[in-house]
């Protein structure tokens, strides 16, 4: 299961890079405005934050539901070749390519933590992050044209489908042992911790969706831009291997450190914005600011609730889903409007994720 999961996190995340990374420099190549493309990358994120509802509801998220989304997956990315000139035929595309994703990720996410545990689980995780800087640093020498990243991104999708279908046929067991939970969850009680986990990644809406542009548009150089996302990965990686004694502590001590660390490394980002020094320093911190914090997050989620399947959904639906689709939109227009100040933007946002974790942190001590 080891293997089969970490290739499935390496394809995965080798269709996350290519999408984060090179679309937004696609599409405005293209000629897409800023305003244009933070609506495209909202949309994908949308249909993440509304698909866990549907499970509350009852429809459960079971091998059928599974296979099909790899389906789904495929096709969307097949269609981006057809849609990639036609905005809302393209906007459609991510809305596919988000609802395949929205249920694939968090059913392998639950079957990690369920059969390697919270402390194991970085090392099969970090596959993910080798196949996110791998994809970035060839396609960097390929991109000839908007349709390479588009053949990239089929070939990566239909190699994750495969993986993913063998990791679900090792499933059976440990779905049927999520199944059993009534649900605990109750985002109203512990609204301030779902905020703090939205407003942690909606803060990452300009990296994501904008970092590219926003450092070749200052000068920097592409191969330049890239280095500095693969370094960012690279330091990430070595984390994900050595977390495990983080994360037998208090997680919630965690979360707050990691979210501070965020705030630091938006603000570096805004004051010095063409600083090499500074800027591989800012990246070091994606260590802390996604590698540390996602691991807590869903082992701190998967320790707190009962449904820990649903759990996993809404930690996907509420920081990637809704906190992606608003820090998408908001960024893009920061960026059309006020491009100066699209990271101070994020710093703030980050700031405001740290006071409600801090706030949900001292609920829990003093009940």
């Amino acid at each position: 299961m080891f293997l089969l999961l970490s290739l499935f996190y390496y394809f995965y995340f080798s269709i996350v890079g290519i999408y984060i990374i090179f679309l937004p420099k696609v599409l405005s190549s293209v000629g897409y405005s800023a305003s244009e493309i933070g609506i495209l990358f909202a949309a994908a994120p949308l249909v993440r934050f509304i698909l866990p509802f549907l499970f509350i509801k009852g429809v459960q998220l079971n091998s059928t539901i599974f296979k099909a989304s790899l389906f789904l997956v495929s096709l969307s990315a097949f269609s981006f070749y057809l849609s990639l000139e036609h905005f809302y035929l393209l906007l459609l595309s991510n809305i596919t390519l988000g609802i395949g994703l929205a249920l694939i990720l968090p059913y392998v996410e639950l079957l990690s933590l369920g059969s390697i545990g919270k402390e194991r689980y970085g090392k099969v995780r970090l596959f993910g992050s080798l196949g996110f800087i791998i994809v970035a640093l060839v396609l960097v020498k390929f991109l000839s044209s908007a349709f390479v990243a588009l053949d990239f991104l089929f070939v990566m999708t239909l190699l994750m489908s495969f993986f993913a279908y063998l990791v679900q046929k090792h499933a059976d067991k440990v779905q049927k042992e999520s199944e059993v939970y009534e649900n605990d969850i109750s985002l109203l009680r512990d609204w301030k911790l779902w905020a703090g986990l939205l407003l942690m990644q909606m803060s990452f809406g300009p990296l994501y969706n904008f970092f590219t542009i926003y450092e070749t548009d200052r000068g920097i150089s592409l191969d330049m831009t890239i280095y500095l996302w693969s370094f960012g990965v690279i330091i990430e990686v070595a984390m994900l291997f050595f977390q495990g004694k983080f994360l037998r502590g208090n997680l919630l001590r965690v979360l707050q450190v990691t979210i501070f660390a965020t705030v630091i490394r938006w603000f570096l980002l805004f004051a010095y914005p063409t600083t090499l020094g500074v800027l591989f320093f800012a990246q070091s911190l994606h260590a802390l600011s996604f590698a540390l914090f996602h691991s807590a997050a869903i082992s701190y989620l998967f320790a707190h609730y009962k449904h820990k399947s649903l759990a996993q959904q809404f930690f996907s639906g509420i920081t990637y889903g809704l906190g992606g689709l608003m820090g998408a939109v908001l960024s893009g227009f920061i960026y059309e409007y006020y491009p100066d100040y699209l990271f101070l933007s994020a710093s703030a946002i980050a700031s405001i994720a740290l006071l409600m974790t801090t706030l949900y942190k001292r609920s829990i001590n003093n009940p």
